[in-house]
This record gives structure tokens, sequence and C-alpha cells, in this order.
């Protein structure tokens, strides 16, 4: 293949950047408007402190008590996050997290007075058809990111995600697993176009309603995640259920709404897609893929941040990798959080297997625990937001 020679970036235009990143060729970096990360000293915690930070997992159970398997995990497995579900599939139970607004704020109080680091505790609250708040537990009603988009008018989606953001505020919540900034390139798109979940096909009208969307969250002091990088809405089948292969559909320009958002500053975290894309790597899906999250989205977008697995019980994973062989290659990647849904299967010693499968992967010197503190490290700079979001709180 021959080489690509690039121009001096203060030449490089946006586009020719995401044509160049689109290729899979992390030779230029997004400098604008981004200054470069500083070293923190390495932390001193435990290795198993470290690694259980990186989880965040899903459980039942409508309270928590000092008997909880999750209470255990949080004390002496250092479970970092969990996230809430209103319906358990496994056992196709219509009650797992989410009852009432009180039960949940007293859920996640409780969560977190046995936390002796603070927890994030995230949730799908997309608006619309993927809610996990719906109304028949008392909860207000929202409206679909396609909806806003649609409309077109960006006080109001300012006005209807603050509505969002103060609900998740009052019980306890303060990590939204939202917006999506996929592209509705593919209306028919089973997971992404199909629940209306995009605001829009057109990158402009992604990104500026994902910045709507996203300030009216921190002037509730809730953090937000970008989905689903690289971009899943050119997709015909869903990740959910198996491999899904956007090589043929995915294009350059859905990248676009991450690089905008990355130089506005307000990018809190981004969680990664499932999908399989020959052009950026011939060999893994996205969330196992260090030229995509290493390469394109931390060189090429210079993005500092935590990245968010997709759930790892995913059929796009689960049917096609080992357990064991899929945790590794995500941390190799560069993901930061690995995201244990618990809600295709439930396995009650999840926390504990991974915990102690990520331990051995460093001390057979297949992890670095060096990346293991480059994990550790941003995660813990996106709680200190949420700390001093408190902080802020309390002095007003």
């Amino acid at each position: 293949m021959a080489q690509n020679v690039s121009p001096p970036l203060s030449q490089v235009s946006r586009r020719d950047f995401l044509k160049v990143a689109g290729a899979g060729l992390a030779t230029v970096t997004l400098l604008a408007g981004c200054a470069p990360q500083q070293n923190l000293p390495t932390p001193k915690a435990s290795l198993e402190v470290k690694i259980g930070q990186m989880l965040m997992v899903g459980f039942r159970g409508l309270e928590a008590d000092a008997d909880h398997p999750l209470v255990q995990d949080i004390q002496k497995r250092h479970l970092g996050g969990v996230v809430l579900f209103d319906y358990d599939i496994p056992s196709r139970s219509p009650l797992r997290n989410i009852e009432s607004p009180a039960q949940v704020q007293a859920l996640i109080a409780a969560l977190q007075s046995f936390a002796p680091i603070p927890l994030v505790v995230a949730i799908d609250q997309e608006g619309g058809q993927i809610r996990r708040l719906k109304e028949q537990f008392g909860f207000p009603p929202t409206v679909s990111a396609q909806y806003l988009g649609t409309v077109n008018d960006l006080a109001f989606t300012y006005e209807r995600a603050t509505d969002m953001a103060k609900t998740l505020a009052q019980v306890g919540i303060n990590l939204n697993l939202a917006p999506v900034v996929d592209l509705n390139t593919n209306p028919e798109n089973p997971i992404i176009g199909r629940y209306e979940r995009s605001f829009s096909a057109n990158s402009d009208i992604v990104t500026d309603h994902a910045l709507e969307f996203i300030k009216a969250h921190h002037n509730q002091d809730v953090l937000c995640t970008l989905k689903h990088f690289p971009g899943h809405g050119s997709s015909t089948d869903d990740s959910h259920l198996g491999l899904v292969d956007v090589s043929n559909t995915w294009s350059p320009t859905e990248l676009e709404p991450y690089a905008n958002i990355i130089e506005a500053g307000e990018a809190d975290a981004i969680m990664t897609a499932h999908v399989f894309n020959a052009n950026l790597d011939p060999d893994y899906p996205a969330t196992l893929s260090k030229s995509t999250i290493t390469g394109i989205l931390r060189k090429d977008l210079n993005y500092t941040g935590v990245v968010i697995s997709d759930d790892m019980q995913m059929g796009a994973i689960a049917n096609q990798y080992g357990f064991e062989t899929a945790v590794q290659a995500a941390i190799e990647a560069g993901i930061d959080i690995i995201a244990i849904a618990n809600n295709s299967v439930y396995e009650e010693d999840v926390v504990a297997r991974t915990v102690t499968l990520v331990k051995q992967l460093v001390q057979d010197g297949k992890i670095s625990e060096t990346r293991i503190d480059e994990s550790y490290q941003r995660i813990q700079r996106l709680k200190s937001k949420l700390l001093n979001n408190n902080l802020a709180l309390e002095h007003d």
C-alpha cells in the first residue's frame, strides 16, 4: 500500500481529516480546541481497586442492604459503577430495579452509602421508546431524539432534555447513557432508526441537538455518554443478536458529531459499538479494536476521556468471542469501563469472575499494570466531576 503524505495540520479541513480517519490511518491528530493530556501521578490504589473501578454492572433488586450480593461486590471487589434497568429479560420480570421515584432514590442512596469510592450510577434514558424511567412507574413522559431532530428547535430540545436530566438528578442517577449521536442514514436500521433513537441523518443537526442535550444535563449535574462509536446508524442488523458488519454502509461522516463534541469540550464519556468495519479494522469489531479506539478516537480525534464498552454480553461479542478473549481485547483496545448489563443472561458472580480474570491477565504479563492505571486515572477524573458537582450544590 502506498504511503499517504499528510499536509500540515493547518491546511487539513475537518472533512479531509475525517476521510483520513475513515481510511483507518491514524496519521493526523486533531489539535484545535484541545489541550494535551497531563500525566497524573501513578495512583497508589491496589490492583484490585483499579480493576474493580473499571467495571459497570447490572444487578437485580429494588432495594439493597449489607447482605445484597451487589453490595458485597462494591465493598469487597471495589465495583466502580452500576447500571439500572426496568425489565429483567432472563426471568421475564417487569420489575428489576425500578418501581417508583422514591424507591429508585432510596436504592441509589443505599448503594452509595456502601461505596468507599462513589459509584457511577448509569441508565439508558434517551427519551421516547428507549427509557427505563417510564410513566407506569410514576416518571414524566419523554420524547424521542428523532422527534426533537424533526422539530429542530434547539430551545425545545434543551427544555425537554432538562426535564429528563432533572428526573435523573432527583433520584441520584449521575450518568445518562445518552445522547445517541449515530446518524440516521438507514431509517430501517433495526436498533437505531426503528426506535427513533437518532436526531437526524444530518451530522450538523445531530451535533447541535446533542450539545443542547448535554448542556441541559450538565446544568442539572448529570454527565452524558455519546454512543455508539464509531457509528451504528447505517447498520442493517442488531448487534444485540450477533456480529454486525457495516463495512459497506458506514461513512466517515459518522465521525463528525464525535469530532465536533470533543472539540467543544463536552464529551464526558463515549460508548463503543459492537460493529465490524473492515475499513477500520480487518480483524475486530470497534469495541475490541485498538486501531479504532486508541487510533481514531484517542489519537485522531484527540479524546482523553472515558471510553465505555457496550454490553459485553451482547450477541455480537458473546457469540463470536470467549469472555476472556473479549475482555482482554477490549482493555488492550483502550476500553476504560467494561459494561456488563447482566440482562441478556444473569451471572451473579460476574464481578468476581471479571476482577479475577483481569488480575490474572496482568500477573501473566498479557496486560500491563500501566494500561490499567491509564483507565483508573480517567475514571477517577470522571468521578471527580461528580464530586465537584455535589460540592457546588452543597455550597449554593
